[in-house]
């Protein structure tokens, strides 16, 4: 299940228990489109083990520039309360599936 990341939740979905993958887009990128089924697959099977958050850009800016994001899409991965990785662009899912691994 995905959650809706915005300024306000932001903080307590990152120091959560569970690592965090949050999904930057925006409703007019063709690309966001193109990548968000996979990462909707993603957060159904790692369901309980890592919570992925979509965080629209457009009404959520200034996580993006906490971040330095400056494309979109970017996946920013979180754990511990900390950025350990970071992906930028449209992927297929095995490549996502590598990163998601690598979380646990």
């Amino acid at each position: 299940m995905e959650v809706t990341i915005t300024t306000e939740n932001f903080e307590s979905y990152k120091n959560g228990s569970l690592p965090l993958v949050v999904d930057l887009w925006a409703t007019w990128c063709g690309p966001c489109r193109m990548l968000a089924p996979i990462v909707s697959e993603l957060a159904s099977e790692y369901d309980g083990k890592i919570v992925v958050g979509k965080c629209d850009v457009e009404e959520n800016e200034d996580i993006a520039m906490e971040f330095g994001v400056r494309n979109i899409p970017t996946l920013l991965f979180f754990k511990d309360g900390k950025l350990v990785d970071k992906f930028v662009g449209s992927a297929k899912k095995p490549a996502l599936v590598e990163k998601f691994q690598a979380l646990l």
